[in-house]
């Protein structure tokens, strides 16, 4: 097998490009006093009132568990209310409060300075390009994800 240097693997490419994008975003959030989960919480709450804290795990890709203490902390700092759904009474509905509304504006307002400067990066014709290239990446690294699962059960470990 010929040897490729590190440098030259996508999955090393990605990696690097995520946490170049990740150390971007949690400095900005870290000036609103938001992680980014939280910050993907209010977000989704903006687009959709009334989520659920499942809802909410599975737009953040989040434990239930893990979205639960979320929802704890953005509840304290007054940027969410929750109340009882009308349907399910054991289920908790998360909504943006005007508070919530204000700092996630402040926050997007960053965060967004970021993503038109990749876009300006570029042509439109590479951006479309780029798009589909990283969603096609996307797509083989789901689909291996299940695979890889099976063999290390296979494997006992």
């Amino acid at each position: 097998m010929t040897e490729i240097p590190a440098e030259e693997y996508l999955c090393t490419r990605i990696r690097r490009t995520e946490q170049a994008l990740m150390a971007h975003h949690e400095a900005v959030l870290r000036g609103y006093g938001l992680t980014m989960t939280q910050y993907t919480v209010l977000l989704a709450l903006s687009r959709q009132e009334d989520m659920s804290g499942a809802q909410l795990a599975r737009a953040a890709g989040v434990t239930q568990q893990t979205m639960a203490s979320v929802l704890t902390g953005l509840q304290r700092k007054q940027l969410i209310a929750r109340r009882p759904s009308s349907v399910h009474a054991k289920v908790l509905l998360a909504s943006l409060t005007d508070q919530g509304h204000e700092v996630l504006e402040g926050a997007y307002g960053e965060v967004i300075v970021l993503e038109r400067a990749l876009t300006d990066a570029f042509t439109p014709d590479e951006h479309a390009t780029l798009c589909d290239l990283l969603e096609r990446a996307t797509t083989v690294l789901v689909q291996q994800t299940p695979q890889a699962e099976a063999r290390a059960t296979r494997q006992g470990g």
